[in-house]
């Protein structure tokens, strides 16, 4: 490799840190579930309502599969993240997050068939 990419490597490692932490279940669960979690999917939905009503079909997409994607990662953080909280607390995020699943795959898939019916339309 070389030396440009290689400063390139260690950059978005560095500025992915956290990241990287959280999926290998090194962060405190309660900052990974409120703010990594709640507060991050929050963001997401408010982008997407306002996508809704500025009718920006093509970014409701882009929210779609973003929103799975960072759906995965993030409920594989919080259940390896439950490890490092008391039982009770952690027992309960994985809890939650199993409720999060499956609500957000059905939440997901009922956007994604909306947006097909809309693409359909024309």
């Amino acid at each position: 490799m070389t030396d440009e990419g290689s400063a390139l490597r260690s950059t978005l490692l560095l500025m992915l840190a956290p990241e990287i932490r959280i999926w290998h279940g090194q962060m405190p669960l309660g900052r990974v579930f409120w703010g990594h979690g709640v507060a991050a999917s929050s963001v997401i939905a408010m982008l997407y309502a306002t996508t809704v009503m500025l009718d920006q079909v093509v970014f409701q997409q882009v929210l779609v599969i973003l929103s799975a994607l960072y759906t995965m990662w993030i409920l594989v953080g919080i259940w390896r993240c439950a490890d490092n909280a008391a039982p009770f607390w952690g027992n309960l995020a994985r809890l939650l997050t199993v409720a999060w699943a499956l609500n957000i795959a059905f939440v997901l898939l009922f956007l994604q068939l909306d947006l097909l019916v809309r693409y359909g339309r024309g």
